[in-house]
């Protein structure tokens, strides 16, 4: 077995680990939210509905997938024969897929990926003083 069939098996399993992610985040985010887990969040807010708190679940599962498959896009383009053309094709899926990424991360936190987290204890503590 030669170098360039090694790493399209690695980038194969990579693929594969990327999708079952997702497909398992989808079947073990349903009960739990179904059992009232509630993902992580601003303190202060009221509880998420399970259908809310299953597409938070979900929308974790989603963005660690395509972080897998984005990185087996990287390993089978570039680590094997890299043309302009294969890095272009390349290129192009890693720009939707990161595209998907934010907007899920949008949707997930109500946040940018660069925004800070909201201090709601320092807002709460400025407001009380005079």
């Amino acid at each position: 077995m030669d170098f360039q069939h090694i790493i399209e098996a690695v980038g194969r399993y990579m693929d594969f680990a990327g999708v079952a992610v997702m497909v398992i985040g989808a079947v073990v985010s349903l009960p739990m939210a179904l059992r009232g887990y509630q993902p992580k969040r601003a303190d202060g807010l009221a509880p998420f509905s399970p259908y809310r708190a299953y597409r938070q679940l979900l929308g974790r599962s989603i963005l660690l997938g395509l972080e897998l498959l984005v990185a087996a896009d990287i390993i089978r383009t570039v680590a094997v024969t890299p043309t302009f053309e294969s890095v272009g094709v390349l290129a192009i899926i890693v720009l939707i897929r990161t595209f998907l990424s934010f907007s899920l991360e949008l949707e997930i936190t109500g946040r940018w990926p660069w925004q800070k987290e909201k201090n709601t204890d320092a807002g709460v503590k400025l407001q009380s003083n005079p």
